[in-house]
């Protein structure tokens, strides 16, 4: 069995975070985009960086350095989206800066190691080890749990 798991391979969209490199399976995401005006929701905690209209959509933009508890983006520098669904919610993840896409072998993907920040194993469904980097699987289910987490707090 264990044989064939190396000849599965998936596809991920990479994007670099605070730099981190992180992996999202392509299956979840819709698109990518950069982000022109996000407004500000009144009393949302601080990981929800506002709102944004993507071609007639409402998309709620979840600042992925927050999320993650990293530190905070340079003024000026205007982050990417990564458009994801989950239910009938729209989503974008700013992110720093896209990467390409990897195909990479199920096999190969790792589960977290123990000395993974805490932070980002929250978010971390696994890790593949490329050329001295670790880049994190997100678990997009998990990165989507933030009401739950803010009201925890």
């Amino acid at each position: 069995m264990a044989m064939n798991d190396n000849l599965q391979l998936t596809d991920y969209v990479t994007f670099t975070t605070a730099g981190q490199i992180f992996g999202l399976p392509i299956e979840r995401v819709q698109e990518v985009f950069r982000p022109s005006r996000i407004t500000r929701v009144p009393l949302a905690g601080g990981q929800i960086a506002g709102v944004l209209n993507l071609r007639g959509r409402i998309v709620t933009a979840i600042d992925m350095r927050k999320r993650l508890d990293l530190d905070v983006r340079d003024e000026g520098e205007a982050p990417m989206a990564i458009g994801i669904e989950s239910g009938n919610e729209s989503f974008g993840l700013l992110v720093d800066s896209l990467g390409e896409v990897l195909k990479l072998a199920d096999g190969e993907r790792e589960p977290n190691p123990v000395n993974l920040d805490r932070k980002l194993a929250r978010v971390s469904g696994g890790v593949f080890r490329l050329d001295g980097q670790l880049l994190v699987v997100l678990d997009v289910d998990r990165v989507l749990e933030l009401g739950a987490e803010i009201l925890a707090a």
